[in-house]
This record gives structure tokens, sequence and C-alpha cells, in this order.
């Protein structure tokens, strides 16, 4: 007696039910559907004046966070703006809109989007190691809004507190080059 895999099992069952009528068919179509794959995290691609940056998003953890942002880089709400912070071996921060304007620069770090995200999505599996990306607040973790930053050193101060949203897969290298006042050309999703 050979044995046959179970999916040869499967789709006859189906075709049976099929030759058996239509209500067979609708009965065990079932075992033969396959899930459909997982849509695809987005990408970030951060166009900097020192090269590119990108960052693969984690919308099954930090769900409204990537939504969010997401949503922002549609609007081209980052285009244009600047770095305004860099901590030496720890973080590159940018998304304050103040930032396109030098005249405004002791503010910088102080605005947003207006529209805060609502809830703190801390994973507590995600640590921010060289390359996490994560959302930064003050005050309240569900005040977050569009500051992003990067962390280019390990920060596991920074752990319980703030939502890793995504990893720099591309261009680590362009995050550590940059300085308060470099420009944010281009945000685009692929």
């Amino acid at each position: 007696m050979t044995t046959r895999p179970a999916i040869v099992g499967v789709v006859t069952v189906a075709l049976l039910g099929a030759a058996a009528g239509t209500a067979g068919a609708q009965k065990n179509s079932s075992l033969t559907r396959v899930a459909p794959p997982p849509p695809l995290a987005p990408v970030l691609v951060v166009e900097t004046e020192k090269g590119t940056i990108e960052i693969e998003t984690f919308p099954g953890e930090a769900p409204k966070t990537v939504e969010h942002v997401v949503a922002l880089v549609e609007r081209n709400f980052y285009n244009g703006q600047r770095v305004h912070r860099v901590e030496s071996d720890f973080v590159v921060q940018f998304g304050d809109p103040q930032s396109r304007d030098m005249t405004r620069r002791a503010r910088w770090g102080t605005g947003g989007s207006g529209q805060a995200i609502g809830v703190s999505e801390v994973n507590p599996r995600r640590r921010h190691r060289r390359g996490s990306v994560g959302i930064a607040w003050a005050l309240d973790p569900r005040m977050a809004d569009s500051q992003m930053y990067i962390t280019i050193g390990p920060a596991s101060h920074l752990d319980p507190e703030f939502t890793i949203f995504g990893q720099v897969v591309s261009g680590l290298d362009v995050a550590d080059r940059l300085e308060v006042a470099d420009v944010i050309r281009r945000v685009s999703v692929k």
C-alpha cells in the first residue's frame, strides 16, 4: 500500500464534493483554500543629504504607530524637515515640522503633526539595539506623534517606555553620519 501526501487527500475530498453537487463543493471548498500571505510590512525610505536609510516597519507589533507614521509619510509631512537631535553613540531624531525654519531652531524638538497616536505600543520582546526605530514622546507615551528616532547605539534604558516600530535594514552608516540641521529631503513608502 502506497502512502499519499495529505494534500492529495484534501484535493480529492474537494473534487468529490464538487462532483456530489454545489452544496458539497461549498462545504468542502474551505479545505482547499490557502490563506493569502500576510501583507508586506511598509518600508520607509528616508532620503537625506548624506544618503538613504531604509526602515522596515513592524505593523504586527505597533499597528497604530506604523499606520500613523505611514499616513504622515503619504502626506509628505517629513519632506524638507531637518534632523533636530543627535546624541553621539545613542540616537538621531527628526519629525518636528518647525525644523524647516532655521529661525525657530531653539524650539526644534517641541513640535509635531498635532495628531497624537493615542496609545503606547511598547513590546517587551523588542529591545533598543543599534538601528532600532522608535517614536518619541514627552510627558505621556500616548501623546507620541511624528518624531521618530534611530538608535545608533544600544539604548536599553528606552525599552520599557518607548515604542519600537521599525528597524533600519539599509543605510545605518548614513544615520551614523547625520548631524543636527541635516535635511531630510524626502520620506516615502515602498
